[in-house]
């Protein structure tokens, strides 16, 4: 799809990723894209993502740690991800499950699951004039490009970031309601206490009362 969109760019070898992120900041050179932020990056076993020193200069570096790739870095492989879905096994309480993934309409998920673990992608935000010239550059590399357009991507990350709000604010009305619940479960427990002490006293006064 022509227009502003986020790729993840996964290769049968690791080490073609670099020499990827040459060839599409080659294009931008070209003007044939516009790269608005790039990375290399890598998920590990435990589910981070990481982005690798070796991606690039320091300039395009920190675009990608500071735009939408690191906030879709953070998202992904932080614990906000475990709102989102993917393949990590970090998941609990996730709005979908991995097993899902390709069938779910849901753009964040399916970036996910494309940077599996262990293994090195390119992630990028690029404007294109057309798929082709990406597509065609990462193919003769061995790479497949997945793609979706940024408006969907943050259309999304607005969405998650709002269901994270939600369930914080059900996780503190149900412990607020938690704590009323003992409150009064306790407050019951002395009022019945003291009507048992009261009702034991009249009984011993009018013991009393009797043996006068």
């Amino acid at each position: 799809m022509a227009g502003e969109n986020v790729i993840v760019v996964s290769f049968t070898e690791d080490n073609s990723a670099y020499e990827a992120f040459t060839n599409l900041k080659e294009l931008d050179a070209q003007g044939q894209v516009s790269i608005k932020g790039a990375a290399i990056v890598q998920r590990g076993e435990d589910g981070q993502i990481v982005i690798k020193d070796a991606a690039g200069d320091d300039q395009l570096s920190a675009t990608a740690k500071g735009g939408l790739i690191g906030l879709l870095v953070g998202i992904l492989g932080g614990p906000f991800g475990v709102l989102i879905g993917g393949v990590t096994g970090l998941l609990i309480g996730s709005l979908y499950d991995a097993g899902d993934a390709e069938q779910t309409e849901s753009v964040l998920a399916r970036i996910s699951t494309a940077i599996t673990p262990g293994h090195i992608v390119l992630l990028g935000e690029v404007a294109e004039r057309s798929d082709d010239v990406v597509d065609q550059a990462m193919a003769r590399l061995g790479g497949t490009v997945l793609r979706r357009s940024v408006e969907d991507v943050e259309a999304e990350v607005a969405a998650a970031e709002h269901a994270q709000r939600a369930a914080k604010r059900e996780a503190r009305k149900q412990l607020l309601e938690t704590r009323h619940s003992r409150a009064k479960e306790e407050i019951r427990r002395i009022v019945d206490g003291l009507k048992a002490r009261a009702h034991e006293l009249r009984k011993r006064m009018e013991a009393a009362a009797h043996r006068l």
